[in-house]
């Protein structure tokens, strides 16, 4: 069975495309067979690599986050994925708010739920925080959550 999760953020340029690049890694260490994207809710950054301090964190923890590129959360997504995991609440309202609009697909949720005392409900922007490391420590818990509810 093949898992289809689709992570979601504001401009994908720093939490989705490490939620992304942390969760393929790991499944693919748990021998989950995956396809995995993600988007953000505002289309400003389509087509551009992720934030460079997001590339060189990631990459210092063994992530690659290189050939990544942002595109906006479509409508489509909520039909095409199995999980819509989001780092916020605002994304969360605007993820739902796109989704009403064909009443289709699955419900979007926050990533974070995944990784019960971490000590966060929603993950810091490293955009505004600075907080690279916290990032990927975030993804990487919620990550071996939803891998352990996947073996379910």
């Amino acid at each position: 069975m093949t898992h289809r999760i689709l992570f979601v953020c504001l401009g994908n340029i720093c939490r989705s495309p490490t939620a992304e690049a942390v969760f393929r890694a790991r499944a693919a260490t748990a021998g989950l067979v995956t396809q995995v994207d993600s988007a953000g809710t505002g289309g400003w950054h389509a087509g551009e690599a992720p934030h460079p301090p997001m590339i060189a964190a990631a990459h210092a923890r063994g992530y690659d986050l290189t050939s990544l590129r942002a595109r906006q959360l479509r409508a489509d997504d909520f039909s095409r994925f199995d999980h819509v995991l989001v780092m916020d609440r605002q994304n969360l309202r605007d993820a739902q708010a796109l989704r009403r609009k064909t009443g289709q697909g699955v419900e979007p949720r926050l990533f974070l739920d995944l990784a019960p005392g971490c000590g966060h409900v929603e993950m810091p922007d490293p955009w505004y925080t600075g907080t690279f490391d916290l990032t990927i420590d975030l993804c990487e818990a919620a990550s071996d959550g939803l891998i352990a509810a996947l073996h379910k």
